[in-house]
């Protein structure tokens, strides 16, 4: 889709200045002057600084209320956010929002990757498209939020003063003014901008989809290594509400540690965690679709495929009983926790029920996992069978 928008001459000045700058009088400042080790620190802290206001701030407290934070931690968030320079909280947030909910909309999605790699990575800013007029209908809960109606306010004072007044203030005390404010000044900024668009365009192009197929959000390791964790996107754009993006132990999720390792002193809490049992059921569900695809794509003897659609089947069955006996339980949990509230019953018996309960969600989620495991033999040994 083409649409003949007016150019948005601030975001267009801002974003080539900074890059022109960042690739000629920043390297050439270093070769003829050079940077002491005290402007690569700074940089490099403020570069994290504005990297997990983004990611843990503006996108996974604000946007998407995904755990709760205390006023420092807020403010820390709303300062360094605003030396990002990716707009207010408010603005942020309602794009972000209805990103989300009209995702890969051409119409809809203010950054939609259906139209275009440059589009969702930087040019639906660059110019006024009517998927970027802002509508703050959908952020009414941020703005009962004092911090982010006075960043909202004082945006423009705070961008100054954390874009040029903290590299000066520095600068000076270092030595070199000029020095600090092309390293955590100009090359921070540019940075710091295009490690978040990775998110809306590569995010949404390269990697792989484990958890749903519905839109074109990719999960992917290596983009989560630039990108705070964020490069789990497929994971998120499922299930958007968990402070995780990396849910597993081991992927690599350093918002995710920071928003625990605050909780650990009290500074964040009410962490949201999507049950276990849901994401195995997303796991599972998105292996009987490439399943599926295999065997419609297959070009096996048919009495082959027929035997392995009746195992794929069966599989199926045992899938559906799982999550039919999980939603029983779940609801029968929901009334016994409303019965012991209402009736106050003994301590011992409700530690006794809850472990119970406990126990046969731990059995269905074990089930699923098991299930998991024989559809990846399924698709291994479909393809061994293939080749053959």
């Amino acid at each position: 889709m083409r649409e003949d928008a007016p150019i948005n001459w601030v975001p267009a000045i801002i974003f080539s200045s900074t890059f022109l700058i960042a690739i000629t009088a920043v390297p050439l400042y270093g070769f003829l002057v050079g940077y002491d080790w005290v402007e690569i620190v700074t940089c490099i802290v403020m570069v994290a600084f504005c990297g997990f206001s983004i990611t843990g701030g503006y996108h996974r407290l604000w946007s998407h209320r995904a755990y709760d934070a205390n006023p420092l931690v807020r403010a820390f968030f709303a300062f360094w956010g605003a030396c990002a320079l990716q707009n207010t909280i408010l603005i942020w947030c309602s794009g972000h929002r209805r990103h989300h909910r009209h995702v890969d909309d051409v119409d809809k999605d203010p950054y939609s990757i259906k139209r275009g790699f440059w589009f969702a990575h930087i040019g639906w800013m660059l110019r006024n498209y009517k998927s970027s007029d802002v509508d703050l209908a959908n952020t009414q809960d941020l703005q009962r939020d004092k911090i982010v109606m006075f960043q909202h306010k004082y945006y423009v004072p705070l961008v100054v003063a954390s874009n040029i007044g903290v590299p000066v203030a520095l600068g000076i005390l270092n030595g070199d003014v000029l020095g600090m404010l092309l390293l955590a000044g100009v090359l921070r900024l540019v940075i710091s901008h295009h490690v978040t668009f990775f998110i809306n365009s590569l995010c949404h192009t390269w990697g792989k989809q484990p958890y749903t197929s519905t839109n074109t959000a990719k999960d992917n390791f290596f983009l989560a290594l630039v990108t705070y964790g964020e490069g789990y996107h497929n994971f998120h754009h499922y299930f958007q509400t968990d402070y995780r993006n990396g849910v597993r132990w081991w992927q690599f999720d350093p918002t995710k540690w920071m928003i625990a390792s605050l909780s650990w002193i009290g500074m964040t809490s009410n962490l949201k965690r999507v049950p276990s049992f849901k994401i195995q059921e997303a796991l599972v569900h998105m292996q009987f679709e490439k399943a599926h695809k295999q065997l419609n794509l297959s070009r096996l003897p048919t009495p082959n495929v027929e035997a392995l659609r009746q195992t794929l089947e069966s599989e199926y069955q045992q899938f559906s009983k799982t999550l039919a006996d999980w939603k029983e339980l779940h609801g029968q949990w929901v009334q016994q926790k409303r019965q012991e509230f209402e009736e106050k019953k003994q301590e011992l018996q409700e530690k006794w029920q809850q472990a119970t309960v406990r126990t046969r969600f731990l059995e269905m989620e074990y089930n699923l996992k098991m299930q998991r495991k024989r559809l990846q033999m399924f698709s291994l040994n479909f393809a061994t069978a293939h080749s053959s």
